[in-house]
């Protein structure tokens, strides 16, 4: 089933149609997000049908901005090895390719094992702080402290799955994915249900959700990891040979810090965000996370089609293919209108189905309703901040991407939050925040994409056929 992919001349990245090697790509990261997400969704149905609307806001309100905050952090700096693996691996430089592989798998060891100790550390003090409602802050500690406890298989298969995009073979992490998918379901289902964690309480469900993620994580990262040790190319995993090579870690770090940095700050300021909804009270949370595994169907579309395009534009420029990476970022923006728009129009008109999947209470339905029909229209404003900084992150520019990002989606949402919200406590308020900070950072990407292009003369006509 795993069996080593064999290395071909024939590169779908660098060579023939960018249109169809990148919706073939990107079609396999899709449904790899798909999984993923299914993985999560999960959890939330047994959790908020098994439990309750408080054990749906425990898993999926602060303790959910918690986790992503740590490991958006790394993700963020990890991205930095999958864009050095992707432009080595596009001139054909086996050598380095090797030594970028072992020195990610280390950072994945190594951050995940310093995420778990602070995890552990601070998770109560981080719920408490957030304002979570008292119903849920017990469940969501236990929550929380869990999963620390799985990140370094966390960390470890997330790395590994990047390694593998990044040299063009997005089809075994889907595997990967769909195998944990389907032991999760059965996992959750046996703990909540079967052993019944889920009539014992809130936090007890909650519990057996956080034991079945963790054990699918270790799951996860094993296959990754046996898949690499297995493969015959020039990103061969030798588990002997694991560990940091000074000049590669640092030319990963300048790539991946001001990533990690920019999804770190992010996240701080979707905490904020977060913070103010639990101050509405649990079903107002409670609506927000039902909202958010919605919400989802557009974040794993756009980033799938972000990790996509930061592939192709990494390894054309790392081949000295300008013309493609161009051709590469008007491609992905007309593959993200074909799908950003019907899927905006389904869920402004069909939401309330979606929202029936998690929960049964009126008043959480009729909020999540508003909250679907207020942000849907506007995901559409959100495609250039991906497309942009995507392609950029592929070329090798980190700093400035990070720095539009800070200021155009962290400080105006915070700004925003501290100084409009106190005038008018309202949820459109708090939702407001986002369309606003979308359309600034997708315009100050496009000007500095133009910028960047004309400076480094990455100009051409696409070689497409």
């Amino acid at each position: 089933m795993f069996g080593i992919k064999k290395a071909t001349s024939d590169n779908i990245i660098t060579e023939g149609s960018i249109w169809k090697g990148m919706i073939s790509y990107f079609w396999a990261l899709l449904l790899g997000a798909f999984f993923q997400q299914f993985y999560n969704t999960v959890d939330a149905v047994i959790v908020g049908k098994a439990v309750g609307s408080e054990g749906l806001a425990a898993v999926g309100g602060s303790a959910a901005m918690v986790v992503n905050l740590f490991v958006g952090f790394f993700m963020g700096l990890s991205s930095g090895a999958t864009v050095v693996i992707a432009q080595f691996y596009g001139a054909g430089r086996k050598e380095e390719v090797k030594k970028a592989v072992h020195t990610a798998i280390a950072m994945a060891i190594s951050g995940g094992i310093l995420i778990t100790i602070i995890g552990l550390i601070t998770s109560s003090w981080v719920i408490d702080i957030m304002k979570t409602p008292p119903e849920v802050i017990e469940a969501s500690t236990a929550y929380l402290r869990i999963y620390f406890i799985g990140m370094v298989a966390n960390l470890v298969y997330n790395m590994g799955a990047g390694i593998l995009r990044a040299v063009g073979d997005s089809q075994r992490p889907l595997i990967v994915l769909i195998i944990s998918c389907f032991v999760n379901i059965f996992l959750d289902i046996f703990f909540v249900i079967g052993l019944g964690l889920g009539k014992m309480g809130i936090t007890e469900g909650v519990i057996g959700v956080a034991i079945a993620t963790v054990m699918c994580q270790v799951l996860s990262a094993i296959i990754v990891v046996y898949m690499l040790a297995k493969s015959n190319d020039s990103f061969k995993l030798y588990i002997t040979k694991i560990g940091i090579d000074k000049g590669m870690l640092l030319r990963i770090i300048s790539i991946g810090f001001p990533a990690g940095i920019q999804t770190t700050m992010y996240t701080l300021s979707n905490m904020l965000i977060q913070a103010s909804i639990n101050s509405f009270g649990k079903d107002t949370t409670a609506a927000w996370a039902a909202y958010g595994k919605i919400d989802v169907l557009f974040w794993m579309t756009i980033s799938s089609l972000g990790t996509a395009v930061t592939t192709f534009a990494g390894q054309n420029y790392g081949a000295g293919k300008y013309d493609r990476v161009r051709s590469s970022t008007r491609q992905a923006f007309a593959i993200a209108a074909i799908i950003t728009i019907p899927l905006s129009i389904v869920l402004y008109f069909f939401g309330k189905g979606f929202l029936y999947i998690f929960v049964d209470d009126m008043s959480v339905i009729n909020i999540g309703i508003q909250m679907i029909k207020f942000l849907a229209p506007f995901y559409v404003t959100y495609v250039g901040v991906e497309i942009f900084s995507g392609v950029l992150r592929g070329m090798g520019s980190a700093l400035v991407p990070m720095l539009i990002t800070l200021s155009g989606i962290c400080l105006l949402r915070v700004v925003w939050i501290l100084v409009a919200f106190p005038y008018n406590r309202t949820i459109e308020m708090v939702e407001t925040s986002y369309p606003i900070t979308w359309i600034t950072t997708s315009i100050l990407f496009f000007f500095y994409y133009i910028y960047y292009v004309r400076k480094h003369k990455i100009s051409g006509a696409a070689s497409e056929r």
